[in-house]
């Protein structure tokens, strides 16, 4: 339905106002320069890295930048026909995966349009009534439910609140039967888990401390440590749990085992999967925190427990990961699960069973083991996807329930949530979308192509069925690559809308990612990272001399880490794409430590301090590698003024540096939202009007709306 009511809005339209070139906003650059290693140059932005909250200059600057930019996206065909279309494309319920108490399930659930998602509970076989809605918390729909957690009762649930899509977090509790909010009100936290304590008195969880200038939004935190609350009694009287003064930048972080006997903290600098474990046996009053791993090296995953047995996912001495059991707190770990050729993501202890999660292909396989490892076949799942979820709660007179919840979603395929039955190796649907299209008419296939170095890369291509790959068609080519993330098939709207469209999406599996262990992930960081970019650019050589995109219907995007991937690979090969589409980016390597979050990427990036590191940065640094005298794509930077994880300064300066150089009539644009930060929490609506603000750019400047 939606190609034709396209092609009806086109026939009328003019395409010259959007291919005329464009007066940009002045944006005057300063005198600024910034030294390393002996090494001067220019940095005329550096005004933009200012909080526009608080830098009338820089707000200014915004708003001149966002009136272009909407003046602009006006004049794209059929932008009204996409966003109508994504609204229908949105509109269907969406549930979570439950989190089980006893007779109580808790999950979300969003109707459809709804700008942030519900939290339900359901008692038994009674019908699931609302617990916690945050479309009453704001007109904009802008403050969402972030992080949240159950009593292991069930009669509490402790719940994190969101504002205008900042990592800060404010935790708050209520009483489930009667839907009180309690007093408890819990500030200055920042990337915590809630773990409750097994006799439900209170939770632990971390945070920073106070500071009298109140949150910062752009400049470095620290300090940030675990502490115990009691129900009932005011933050102040909290009680530290863990600090780490001597390395202030650690990130540390709680969790309790399912039967309330351990809480496991763990400690790294927030983004390089390397940790120290530390433990403490809390049925013991007197017993202190025990350091179980006391190098930070390698990544460890707190599975669970059988008594004094403590089960972990660990790549020590096993690149692709296995399962090993620390038995009473003996430093000498046994093997449960040994590595093996795929990838092992994630295990889970559901009743007396053992589930694994890994990747063949960065595709999901689960495998069941008895508790001492021995094999007890898969679990079988619905196709080419990903699986998650399989986390069982506490049950009366058992260590873990032996029923357990999981979902499994595709590019094709919404998430269905199962209900799984350990013992009987059995799943049945919980919970399925209905949705405003046809799974069927789309086809998701994987293919490998060679890297420049040769190394093997594959990548995912879905398209409607039918469509003929061997005629071409414009592409659209998603990439991530960086600290050990896996990107995996999995449903989004806004790739499915890009297929609706005739349009041929494609998600290649980068070095930088975890999806072949702690090899693949090495070969795509610090001095390595230009692998990451090479296996971009040769997915698109790939895509165009395989006849799948034809030359001049290539677009490109990322976000955050994958920002930089874009900003990068367009510098580099401006000729292979049609439009670039980099999203909360990391744009200036050189200067990326000095804010918020910044200083904890340099185990994957480099330290510009370093004076090697500094080169290799320097060398592909998006900002400082923009070159003159070449066409570069059509270019939409989009970020947004809350964003304090990736600050918008990197877009700011990006965007200005492109607008200043000669590269070309195409457009070179940025969008940035107000009230949102790096993405979550990001309001239905405010998703639907970005997605239709991309596609219509992208599909114009690829052939797609033009065809």
């Amino acid at each position: 339905m939606l190609r034709p009511l396209f092609a009806a809005l086109f026939l009328g339209f003019s395409t010259m106002s959007a291919a005329a070139p464009l007066t940009y906003p002045v944006s005057a650059p300063g005198d600024q320069t910034y030294m390393l290693h002996g090494v001067s140059f220019p940095d005329p932005w550096r005004w933009l890295e200012g909080d526009v909250r608080t830098t009338p200059a820089v707000a200014d600057w915004v708003a001149a930048q966002n009136k272009l930019t909407q003046a602009y996206l006006a004049t794209l065909p059929g932008r009204d026909a996409l966003k109508a279309r994504l609204t229908q494309l949105f509109d269907y319920e969406r549930i979570s995966l439950p989190d089980v108490r006893g007779d109580r399930l808790f999950f979300r659930r969003n109707s459809g349009l709804q700008n942030q998602s519900a939290l339900m509970v359901q008692n038994g076989t009674a019908a699931p009534r609302p617990l916690i809605d945050p479309n009453l918390w704001a007109k904009d729909g802008a403050t969402a439910l972030a992080e949240w957690a159950p009593s292991p009762n069930g009669r509490r649930l402790a719940y994190a609140v969101q504002d205008g899509g900042t990592d800060w977090r404010t935790i708050k509790v209520l009483d489930v039967d009667t839907g009180t909010i309690s007093s408890d009100t819990l500030d200055w936290v920042k990337f915590s888990p809630i773990a409750w304590a097994g006799d439900n008195s209170g939770f632990f969880y971390s945070r920073h401390p106070a500071t009298p200038g109140g949150k910062d939004f752009v400049s470095a935190v620290y300090d940030h440590s675990v502490w115990f609350h009691r129900i009932g009694t005011p933050q102040a009287a909290d009680t530290l749990t863990y600090a780490s003064p001597e390395n202030r930048g650690y990130y540390n972080q709680a969790q309790t085992s399912t039967d309330g006997h351990w809480l496991v903290i763990r400690s790294s600098t927030g983004s390089d999967d390397t940790y120290e474990i530390r433990v403490k046996d809390l049925t013991d009053p007197d017993f202190k925190l025990f350091t179980l791993v006391a190098k930070r090296a390698n990544d460890w995953r707190f599975v669970g427990n059988i008594g004094t047995a403590l089960y972990f996912v660990t790549n020590a001495g096993a690149p692709r990961y296995r399962v090993l059991a620390f038995d009473n707190l003996d430093p000498a770990p046994r093997t449960i699960v040994p590595e093996g050729q795929d990838t092992i993501t994630a295990a889970h202890l559901v009743g007396d069973h053992l589930l694994i999660t890994t990747l063949h292909d960065a595709s999901t396989a689960v495998r069941r083991y008895s508790l001492d490892g021995a094999a007890q076949g898969s679990v079988a799942l619905p196709g080419l996807g990903t699986a998650n979820g399989f986390n069982a709660g506490p049950a009366p007179g058992r260590r873990t329930a032996n029923t357990t919840y999981y979902a499994f979603t595709s590019y094709n395929a919404p998430s269905t949530i199962y209900r799984y039955d350990a013992d009987t190796n059995s799943s049945t649907v919980f919970a399925a979308p209905k949705m405003a299209f046809n799974p069927a008419d789309y086809v998701v296939e994987q293919r490998f192509f060679a890297s420049k170095d040769g190394t093997r890369v594959p990548m995912f291509i879905a398209h409607k069925k039918g469509l003929d790959l061997a005629k071409g068609a414009p592409t659209l080519m998603y990439g991530y690559g960086g600290f050990n993330i896996n990107v995996l098939p999995a449903f989004q709207v806004d790739a499915l809308s890009w297929m609706e469209m005739g349009g041929v999406y494609a998600e290649v599996t980068l070095r930088g990612g975890g999806e072949y262990g702690a090899a693949w992930h090495d070969a795509g960081k610090q001095l390595k990272k230009q692998n990451v970019f090479d296996d971009f650019i040769a997915g698109g050589e790939f895509l165009i001399k395989s006849g799948i995109t034809p030359k001049g219907g290539l677009a490109i995007q990322g976000g955050s880490n994958g920002g930089l991937l874009v900003g990068a690979v367009v510098n580099q090969r401006p000729d292979l794409f049609a439009a670039a589409l980099p999203a909360v980016g990391v744009m200036d390597m050189l200067r990326f430590p000095l804010f918020t979050e910044g200083r904890t990427w340099t185990d994957d990036y480099g330290d510009p301090a370093d004076p090697v590191q500094f080169k290799n940065l320097y060398g592909y640094s998006p900002y400082h590698n923009i070159r003159g005298g070449r066409d570069y794509p059509a270019i939409l930077v989009t970020t947004a003024d809350t964003d304090d994880r990736v600050v918008p300064g990197h877009s700011f300066k990006y965007t200005a540096a492109l607008q200043a150089a000669a590269i070309g009539d195409r457009p070179h644009l940025i969008r940035i939202e107000t009230r949102a930060g790096h993405g979550s929490g990001k309001p239905t609506s405010k998703q639907i009007d970005e997605i239709a603000d991309l596609w219509s750019f992208a599909g114009y400047w690829t052939g797609l709306t033009r065809r």
